[in-house]
Parts: C-alpha cells; sequence; structure tokens
C-alpha cells in the first residue's frame, strides 16, 4: 500500500479508533468486508493493532520503524546520519516529504554538532502508518541559555521569541540563522525542549510556550510530518521572500510570545523586547493569535514610535481582536507621515 493510503487509514485511527472499517468503506467507496480485509492486512503487517471484537474493536497505529543512536560529536558530519541513519527509513516516500526530511535532519545535528558544547548527540527516528517523527537530543548548555546568554537576556524565555523571528545565531560567521525558523515551518509538528521551557509549533496552531517546574539539561528537538504531506521545501522558502526576491525578507511573529505567563502586553520595554532585530526584515507580520488585548505604551512604541523610526518595515497585523485593532488605530494616528 502507498504512502498516500497508508497515511488515510492512520488519519482515521488517529481521528477515533473505533468504526475504522466503516469509515474506510465510506472514504474508499468500497465494501464494509474489502475494508475489514484491507485492516486485517495491515494488521498482519505489523502496520497497526487490534483490541476488542464486533462493534467495541479499537485499532491503533504501530511504529514499523523505531531506532535510536547515539553518536560522538567529535569529527561527526549531519550529512552521515542522514545517509546511515534516516534517509533509508523515508526513501518510499514522496520527493517533497524526503526533501523536508532531508534539511530537518541535516540542520538539527549540525546545530548540535556546532552549538550545544555536547560531547555527543542521540537522534531517534520512528515510523508509523500515518506520520515520520526524528528527534535531537544533546547534553550541553541548552539552545535558550546560550542565546541568553549571547544577547544578554533578561530571562531565557525571550530566546524563544528571538528564535521565532528569524535570522539570528550565535555564530554568524558560519550560520545564517535560518536553520531553526524555516525547520519549524516545514513540519506538522516541531518541538524544542530545553532547560525548563518546551517551545511548540504546530502547523494548525499557534506557537505555544510551556514552563515546566523540573528543569533539563541539554536540549531536544522533536520533528513530526505526515508521510504523504504536500507541503515543499520551495512553498516555506517562498513563503517568507518578497515577490521577485529569493532573501529572507519577511518574518511571522507570534506576539505571545512576548507575553510571559500572568503578564498582559502593556509596557513599552516589551514592546522593545518584541522589535529587536525587526530592522533586519523589510516585512514584518505581527501575529495577534491569543492576546486578548494591548496597552497604550506598547501600541504606540510599537506602531508610532517604531515605525517611524523604521519607515522602510511594513508591518502588517493579523488576527487581532477588536480590542488590539482599536488600540493599534489609536496608535497609528500619530505616525508622522
Amino acid at each position: 500500500m502507498d504512502a498516500k493510503k497508508l497515511a488515510e487509514v492512520g488519519r482515521l485511527i488517529a481521528v477515533n479508533p473505533s468504526s475504522v472499517a466503516a469509515r474506510l468503506a465510506e472514504l474508499e467507496g468500497i465494501t464494509r468486508q474489502a475494508a475489514s480485509a484491507r485492516l486485517a492486512s495491515l494488521k498482519n503487517a505489523g502496520v497497526i493493532a487490534v483490541a476488542g471484537n464486533g462493534r467495541g474493536v479499537k485499532y491503533a497505529l504501530l511504529d514499523t520503524v523505531r531506532e535510536v543512536r547515539s553518536y560522538p560529536i567529535s569529527g561527526l558530519s549531519e550529512d552521515w546520519v542522514w545517509r546511515e541513519q534516516c534517509a533509508p527509513v523515508v526513501k518510499d516516500l514522496p520527493e517533497n516529504v524526503r526533501g523536508i526530511w532531508h534539511h530537518g535532519v541535516t540542520e538539527m545535528v549540525n546545530n548540535a554538532i556546532d552549538h550545544s558544547g555536547s560531547t555527543d548527540v542521540q537522534v531517534g527516528i520512528a515510523r508509523n502508518a500515518l506520520s515520520t517523527k526524528v528527534w535531537v537530543s544533546d547534553h550541553g548548555e541548552g539552545i535558550f541559555l546560550r542565546i541568553q546568554r549571547a544577547l544578554n537576556l533578561y530571562d531565557a524565555r525571550e530566546s524563544i521569541l528571538e528564535l521565532a523571528k528569524g535570522k539570528f545565531t550565535t555564530d554568524p560567521a558560519n550560520h545564517s540563522g535560518e536553520g531553526i525558523f524555516f525547520s519549524s515551518k516545514m513540519f506538522d509538528h516541531f518541538s524544542i525542549r530545553s532547560g525548563a521551557l518546551f517551545f511548540m509549533h504546530d502547523s494548525n496552531q499557534p506557537d505555544v510556550l510551556f514552563e515546566k517546574t523540573n528543569s533539563d539539561h541539554g536540549t531536544l528537538v522533536v520533528m513530526e510530518l505526515e508521510n504523504d504531506s504536500e507541503r515543499t521545501t520551495r512553498e516555506v522558502f517562498d513563503q517568507f521572500a518578497l515577490p521577485e526576491e529569493f532573501s529572507f525578507a519577511k518574518t511571522i511573529v507570534p506576539v505571545r510570545l512576548a507575553q510571559h505567563e500572568g503578564e498582559k502586553l502593556v509596557s513599552r520595554s516589551q514592546a522593545k523586547r518584541l522589535t529587536r532585530r525587526f530592522e533586519r526584515f523589510q516585512t514584518v507580520i505581527l501575529d495577534f493569535s491569543g492576546v486578548e488585548e494591548i496597552g497604550q505604551a506598547f501600541a504606540d512604541e510599537v506602531f508610532r514610535v517604531f515605525q517611524n523610526a523604521h519607515p522602510q518595515i511594513t508591518m502588517a497585523p493579523i488576527k487581532a481582536t477588536e480590542a488590539v485593532t482599536a488600540m493599534i488605530s489609536r496608535a497609528r494616528i500619530g505616525l508622522g507621515r
């Protein structure tokens, strides 16, 4: 069965582990008996598991591949990790999916090699009928602490906001600062756990920052993509380039990442934290998802003071509530143009 049809079955099970045969029959336009036979063949092949009988039967996805390896970082090449461990697992998937995995795996392993300060890196890969997942972990300083130190930030949480903007690296002589930014946009799910912070990007949800009570050493990056995804690396790169240009000129910034737990966005210092390094872009899209309201001083600093100082930058708010939109409009009345 090809990746697309397997993914269809996987999605049916992921949505609801019950009544899968009936829903598969409806989806494929086949008889219930034929659908049940297809599920039975997948069970025999070790692709799915079945529990219960009759109307109580439930299905579950099984990993057809699951492998974890540890590599000494000294002398390690990210291309070697890709060719030896990951490429064989996705070799039968569509070309666009393989392209995304090649990009993501090599970028994240290279980050661990060049930036983590760890002596080793662990890479795991798991595949089921619906999707493939890869995780890369190290025992180094931790990405958020490293960025906090490099930028002399007050709080490690600000590191996540800087990563979300893009064009940031702690080693500008050897890196463009685009690896994590673009990789996070290519996958269905992309997360980074480091210290007590957990950042998660979901292609269908606003970016989320969690804080844990316990702190872990090092960094863990997890990437997941459906096996029949139609997304391409070119599509993602083009989303952040201006028409007729190929440079990384546009960014989308989740404003909620500037809002620490228990806070509202009201101060000029919060606004300055948000707009730090905006001058590196020609267009900045400010995504206000999850932000109910903003204060006058915050809005004035972003949409009047900063905009007046950088008239060449296009600032475009999206997904703003009525209260946020009203405050932005009020600030823009004072634009000196």
